[in-house]
């Protein structure tokens, strides 16, 4: 899309970002409110990036560095704007990040039952890691 641009969210966004991932991304989160949007910004500001095209938001991705991971999450993309490169300039912005803060490896998130993410990441030259399983504790009450 050659009208796409890709930047950092700031905390206006959250209320914005949080209606796009209703519309354009699998699954909740935890941290899926206004709190959790401005946390993320407040600790990493150039971690959440997001897409826009003619100042409409398509897309976003979640690039967070904590000196030791790079961790990928919430690639999500409008239906209506999927297969046109959204997900690739955002891929490629993170990497760009992870790169540029000393970053080795990218780990993505994606879910289980999510076919078609899946499918992307795979093309995104990500591979999935069979040995390796997620453990969780809530720790809001």
């Amino acid at each position: 899309m050659s009208n796409l641009d890709i930047r950092t969210a700031e905390p206006s966004d959250a209320a914005a970002v949080l209606a796009f991932w209703k519309d354009a991304a699998e699954g909740t989160s935890v941290s899926d409110d206004e709190a959790g949007v401005t946390g993320l910004i407040a600790r990493d500001p150039g971690a959440l990036l997001l897409a826009e095209a003619d100042g409409v938001l398509v897309g976003s991705v979640i690039a967070g560095y904590d000196g030791w991971r790079c961790s990928l999450y919430r690639l999500a993309v409008l239906p209506a704007h999927r297969r046109r490169g959204v997900a690739t300039a955002l891929l490629d912005a993170a990497e760009e990040r992870f790169v540029a803060l000393g970053g080795r490896r990218g780990d993505a998130m994606v879910l289980e039952a999510n076919e078609r993410a899946q499918r992307a990441w795979a093309a995104a030259g990500y591979h999935r890691e069979d040995h390796w399983r997620r453990w969780v504790k809530p720790l809001a009450r």
